[in-house]
């Protein structure tokens, strides 16, 4: 609940605000967001300095603005066509390289292109084994979902995933419509993260950039930690 349900918009472009350029938003990455559930469903940011402001504080987009140093919109309004921007570092595999482009998103949403993320342990033990001094922590990757294989299934295994159904506990189904290529995102620091621009090498030269599955919702519900994980045709 809540999820990508604010975001900042840059007044000068129009484009949705993403860690994913950080050469226009350097600092993203320092500051943390949490949903507020209840009735207003408001959003609450944390700053490095451990100032705390909501949607309905006072001048809020100006102190955002300040922080970012660029003047930017505080909305849960999506625009009908979002656009954000993507940089791309040099590394061999990623389809651009050492560049910035625009990526239009679903429209009227803040969705970079699905509403959820599966990764599963195996895939981030597959990475860690062949970069052994990488941290390959969850945060890096943000999934919605993160399932436990255990420790003997296969590296990589949510490749075989496009296209299927994967149930989860006795009422959520998710339809899985593509792999997830991951972006320079995984490899900014943040909380007890350095910055590593191996990880995603590690990525692109064992996955084609690729860790993890998107997918729709089919039939909601609730998820629980700990319940059973069904991969369906």
């Amino acid at each position: 609940q809540g999820d990508r349900r604010f975001a900042l918009i840059d007044v000068e472009t129009g484009h949705v605000v993403s860690a994913k350029n950080p050469r226009r938003w350097p600092t993203m990455f320092a500051c943390q967001a949490r949903f507020v559930p209840g009735d207003s469903m408001g959003v609450e940011i944390t700053f490095p300095d451990g100032r705390i402001v909501t949607e309905s504080t006072r001048d809020v987009e100006a102190v955002l603005s300040q922080r970012l140093g660029r003047k930017v919109n505080l909305t849960s309004v999506p625009p009908a066509q979002p656009v954000l921007e993507q940089y791309s570092p040099n590394l061999d595999g990623l389809s651009e390289r050492d560049s910035e482009t625009t990526v239009k998103i679903p429209p009227t949403t803040f969705f970079d292109e699905a509403p959820v993320h599966l990764l599963t342990t195996a895939t981030l033990q597959a990475l860690q084994a062949r970069y052994p001094d990488g941290r390959f922590d969850v945060r890096r990757f943000r999934p919605n979902v993160v399932i436990d294989t255990g420790g003997s299934a296969p590296a990589f295994l949510e490749n075989d995933w496009k296209g299927r159904t994967v149930a989860i506990g006795a009422q959520v189904r998710l339809a899985v419509i593509s792999l997830c290529a991951r972006c320079v995102m995984t490899t900014l620091p943040q909380k007890g993260l350095p910055q590593d621009l191996a990880i995603l090498r590690m990525a692109a030269q064992y996955n084609h950039g690729m860790v993890g599955v998107l997918a729709t919702v089919v039939t909601p519900g609730a998820v629980h930690a700990g319940d059973v994980v069904r991969v369906e045709e």
